[in-house]
This record gives structure tokens, C-alpha cells and sequence, in this order.
């Protein structure tokens, strides 16, 4: 049974009412100063709550009601802090994509979430912006996670925007990557140190050394600079670097084996450093893709072809995956060590031309034929023919033909007709007995009829 009573004494001061909820939990509401009005509203809230218990009110369709008429930006906030796991800027750039759709549907509450304006805001953002499919299906993403989010919360009972459709990032590549080969990494290491000159405020050595240490290991930018001399391993078997949870891009600790001779110029590089230092130092803040770019071109090596660019990404964590292939590790191998979830990511990375591939094609084992070696020698020029007999009729002599040689009327083939194309003999063979034996002097034997 509901009650009602004032907190406080005073004509002005409300009323407050406790009654039972349909989960056995004891709840107090604000009611009104007037008496009477606050017992109606006493018995609504005890009726309300009887027929929840009886299933005749749906409480979880009430809840999740309320939800969808609940303000839009705090819902917004909670989804951010749950994004915490992801890297900093991850968080920005998914949060500004949402935050753009948001703003541009003009989506104030959770209720207001549906497909058409979602759908009409990322047209505009193309024809505005000129955004590519790739940065299109990112903004399908932010949205499309945050509505999952609300699904997996309780919020939504199911995404409003699911079967969004993305487009094919394939037909609309801004900024085609490519691999260097192992003569212009060469070249690229030999030019950077002999330059004299700093780029990026970076050493030609230095330079020389995280151009070598990405071909060979494939880490990110990020990766790279947050390696200490504590993260390497060098005497163990194999010998390893660590990626730490924190910096590698999905979030895990990585640990990766390391090249043989690379090891014996870390041994150099770490020698001197102590536990925490840093052995690239302040490389998370250059800006390498013009670094890279000024000593491609030292090198004499153009930094855009028809294959695409070669920027620092490519030069090293492409390079580092399609080199991996060529030298004869497995997909999945190379799937691992690129630390992809999907092989398909992998093979983004993975450039391989049709050089490669007619090597490919060049190993494939030669399966025996049991032919002779007098049978695959065949001489140049030689003329091989045959007729396959097919019925009772055979081969006719064209009425033009004045020069037709006499053919028996034993003969097969003789008054064939394939197909549409009536056949008829050369004049340079000519019939004799029940063989065709060509003028030029071939063996008859490969001129046969057979019935």
C-alpha cells in the first residue's frame, strides 16, 4: 500500500509518496502540495506497478522508451569514455565523425536516429567535401558503433542503421601505396648517409638507422618510438623486440622476432643506453613523409609512380610484408608477423607484380608426361592434320575446284560437311590407295581419316 507524507511542515512544502515497484524495491516520488492530487498520483504509481508485476505493462518497453527520449550529448559523452582502450587518436577522429553526423541530421535525441538522414548527411559530405570511399565508410563506422554500443547497453533494442550500405574502398584508392625493392632500400640507406645534411632536424645516421630497423621489422611509426633499450631481447633464441599493450595500434603486447643481421647493429646501437632510454628519441613528433621524400630523391628514386607512393608507411611496413612473401613465408605467416586480425588486411599490403608472379610460375613442378624425347621434339613447320569421321558421308570436292585430285569412292570421309563450311581437299595432297599424302613430302601418317 502507497503512502504519503511531507517531509517538512508548511502549507508550500510537497507531499512525498513510497510505494513497492514490480521489482519488491521500495521507491520514494516527489508528489504535489496538494493532498488530494498526490493520492491520485499515489494509486496511479501502485496500480502502474501491479499490472508491470503481471506482465501486463511490457517494464522493459517503458525502459527502453525512456531511453529513446533521453537527451542525445550525454549519451554521446558515456559512449566516448567508453572508447578509452583505443589510442588517443582514434578516439578524436571516431568522436568527430559522430559528432559531424550528429550535428549535420540535426539529432538532438536517441529517438531521432533513422537511416534516411544518416544516408542523405554522408551524400552531402561526398559531393561537399569530396571525401573518398575509404573515409566515407569510416564515418558509417562511428555511427554504426555507436548504435551497436546503445544495442549492447540496453539504450536501443536494435540498430536503427544496420545494412548501412559502405562503398568498395578498391575502386577509389586516393593514395596508392608501394613497396621498394631491396636495391632501392639499398640505395636510399647509402644516399642518406652520405649526404651530410639533417632532415627533420634528425642526423643522416639516425635516418639511416630507423630506415633499416622499419624495412626489417614492419613497426609503425608510434611503435618505433616507443621502443627502449629494455623492449629488445637480443640473447634470447630467437631474439625478440617488444611492443608494449599501450602503443602497439590493437591494443595488445606484441612480441616479434628480429633479423638475424639486424640484431648485430642493435647490439651497436643499444650500446651506451640505459634501460628506459628511447632508441629513437623524439621520432613520434617528425614528420617523416617529408623526410623520406627528400632522401628518396638524393637517391635518385622517384617518390611517386604509376605503382603509387612511397612514403615512410610504405617504405617500411610494405615493404617489410611484401618482402616477407618473396622471400617464401606463408600467408598466414605473414598475417602474424604483420599482426593483422584479417588476412585480407595482409594482403593490402602485399604488392606483388607480374615478375613475381612468373617466377611463381616458373617453380611449379613439371608433372611427367610419358612422352619420349624424340615425340616432344617436334620439327619446325610440320604440318599435323586429322579428320575424325562422324558419319556416313566424308569430305567433298568443291565444283570450283578444277585442280581437285580424283578422290576414290572408298574414301570415308568423302561428301563431309562440318558444321556450315562444306571441306574440301587441297590441291597440293593427292589421293593414292586409301591414304592422303601430302605433295610437300610429309608423312601420311599424319594425315588420317578415321571412321
Amino acid at each position: 500500500m502507497a503512502s504519503i507524507f511531507k517531509r517538512r511542515k508548511g502549507k508550500n512544502e510537497p507531499y512525498s509518496i513510497q510505494y513497492t515497484d514490480h521489482l519488491g524495491k521500495r521507491k520514494t516520488v516527489k508528489g504535489f502540495t496538494d493532498k488530494g492530487l498526490t493520492e491520485q498520483l499515489a494509486g496511479k504509481l501502485e496500480t502502474e506497478a501491479r499490472l508491470r508485476t503481471t506482465g501486463l505493462i511490457d517494464a522493459e518497453q517503458e525502459r527502453l522508451a525512456e531511453h529513446k527520449l533521453a537527451v542525445l550529448e550525454p549519451i554521446l559523452a558515456k559512449f566516448e569514455s567508453s572508447l578509452g582502450n583505443n589510442s588517443a587518436k582514434h578516439v578524436e577522429l571516431t568522436m568527430y565523425r559522430l559528432r559531424r553526423i550528429v550535428a549535420g541530421c540535426g539529432f538532438s535525441k536517441l529517438a531521432d536516429i533513422t537511416r534516411e538522414p544518416v544516408e542523405q548527411c554522408l551524400r552531402e559530405l561526398r559531393e561537399t567535401d569530396g571525401i573518398g570511399h575509404r573515409t566515407f565508410n569510416h564515418y558509417v563506422q562511428a555511427i554504426d558503433s555507436f548504435c551497436n554500443w546503445c544495442v549492447e547497453r540496453r539504450r536501443l533494442l536494435s540498430n536503427p542503421l544496420k545494412g548501412l550500405q559502405r562503398l568498395n574502398p578498391e575502386v577509389d584508392v586516393r593514395h596508392p601505396r608501394r613497396a621498394l625493392s631491396p636495391e632501392e632500400v639499398s640505395k636510399l640507406i647509402a644516399a642518406t648517409r652520405s649526404s651530410g645534411k639533417k632532415a627533420q632536424n634528425l642526423a643522416p645516421e639516425m635516418r639511416c638507422r630507423i630506415y633499416l630497423f622499419s624495412c626489417l621489422t614492419g613497426l609503425r611509426k608510434a611503435e618505433m618510438a616507443s621502443l627502449t633499450a629494455a623492449s629488445f631481447r637480443l640473447d634470447t633464441a630467437p631474439p625478440t623486440v617488444t611492443v608494449a599493450a599501450a602503443c602497439s595500434k590493437h591494443r595488445r603486447k606484441d612480441v616479434l622476432p628480429l633479423h638475424p643481421k639486424l640484431v648485430i647493429e642493435l647490439r651497436r646501437w643499444l650500446r651506451g643506453l640505459g634501460p628506459d632510454e628511447k632508441l629513437f628519441p623524439l621520432l613520434g613528433r617528425k614528420k617523416l613523409s617529408e623526410m623520406i621524400q627528400k632522401d628518396l630523391q638524393r637517391a635518385g628514386i622517384p617518390y611517386r609512380t604509376a605503382d603509387g607512393i612511397a612514403d615512410f608507411h610504405a617504405a617500411g611496413r610494405h615493404t617489410y610484408i611484401t618482402q616477407l612473401l618473396r622471400s617464401g613465408a606463408s600467408l598466414p605467416e605473414a598475417k602474424e608477423l604483420a599482426r593483422h586480425s584479417d588476412v585480407k588486411m595482409t594482403m593490402r599490403y602485399t604488392h606483388i607484380g607480374i615478375g613475381d608472379q612468373a617466377r611463381a610460375v616458373a617453380n611449379l613442378p613439371m608433372p611427367k608426361t610419358g612422352r619420349t624425347k624424340e615425340q616432344r621434339e617436334v620439327p619446325t613447320g610440320a604440318l599435323q592434320m586429322r579428320c575424325i569421321s562422324g558419319g556416313a558421308g566424308g569430305h567433298s570436292v568443291s565444283p570450283n575446284d578444277n585442280d581437285v585430285l580424283d578422290v576414290k569412292k572408298n574414301n570415308p570421309c568423302r561428301g563431309r560437311v562440318l558444321g556450315n563450311v562444306r571441306q574440301s581437299l587441297s590441291p597440293i595432297f593427292k589421293a593414292e590407295g586409301t591414304g592422303v599424302e601430302p605433295a610437300t613430302g610429309f608423312p601420311a601418317r599424319h594425315f588420317q581419316c578415321r571412321r
